[in-house]
This record gives C-alpha cells, structure tokens and sequence, in this order.
C-alpha cells in the first residue's frame, strides 16, 4: 500500500497500519526512509514560520533556513535513533517483548504519519504568526504524535510477543 494511504489509515488506526508495516518484515531501510521523509517535511513545515521571521526581524531567511535543515536532516534523525534506542532499552526492562526494529518503526512512522498536522502548524505559524492558534495546532499535533507512537510502539510489542 502506498505510503500517503498507510498515513491517513494511521488516523482510523494506528495498531492495524503498524501491524500491516511490520509484517513487511524487518527492513532499516524503509524505516530510515520513513524517518528520513517525516524529518524533510518537519523541516518543509518549518519554511512558513521562519520566511515571517525573517521578514518580522531582518534575518538573513537563507541563514535560518540552513540552520533548520541541518538540525532536522542530520541531527534530528541521530536524536530519534537514540530515543528509539532508549524507549528500547526502558521498554525491554519493564519485560516487553518488542524488537529494537519494532521500536524504531513505532517511533519513525509516528512522525511520518502526524506530519499532515506539522505542515498545518507551519502554516499557522507563517500565516497567523504567535498565538493561541499556532499552540492549538502544535498541541494537536503533539498529542497526535504520541497517539501514533503509543499505538504503534503497542501493535509492535504484540507483533513480537505473537
């Protein structure tokens, strides 16, 4: 199934889309493309909010923009290996059965399939600027992030557990 089809079943189920995910079998390249793709369009949501910044306060746009792309395309993605690692690592501790692969699709394809929200809070934060608006959307999209990881991260550990 294609993967925008897989991103809006996340949001009628996030356990069957993970299952369905999974059973692909244990493969680190669709995961780092997942977590590859979901970091891009962090940093694409990112452009609105930072072009108003620029113009609201004199910056140089190309500067900020260089500066998110290297926090969201190659740090970010070594931060989330790392949560991964340690959600493993808590998860395997408290008796989990999940696999270390399992643990990292859970959280990769979270950010992924909650995108669609990051752009809208992008947006928000170009168009709007600060405001309730913009929280609303971001603490919409925190919440929904957690929803897919948690659902997720659960679909896996019973995968592995079966």
């Amino acid at each position: 199934m294609a993967a925008t089809r897989d991103i809006v079943a996340t949001y009628r189920g996030p356990g069957k889309v993970m299952r369905r995910l999974l059973a692909g079998g244990a493969r680190d390249d669709r995961a780092l493309i997942y977590l590859m793709l979901g970091c891009l369009l962090v940093f694409v949501a990112q452009t609105p909010r930072l072009a108003r910044e620029a113009f609201e306060t004199g910056q140089d746009l190309s500067m900020l923009l260089g500066a998110t792309l290297l926090a969201w395309l190659f740090i970010m993605p070594l931060v989330l290996y790392a949560v991964a690692a340690i959600t493993y690592g808590i998860a395997r501790l408290f008796g989990a059965s999940i696999s270390s692969f399992g643990t990292r699709m859970a959280l990769f394809w979270a950010l992924l399939a909650s995108c669609p929200l990051m752009l809208l809070w992008g947006l928000t934060a170009g168009f709007i600027g600060p405001g309730q608006e913009r929280t609303l959307v971001g603490a919409l999209w925190c919440i929904v992030l957690l929803w897919f990881w948690i659902g997720g991260f659960r679909a896996a550990n019973a995968e592995a557990a079966s």
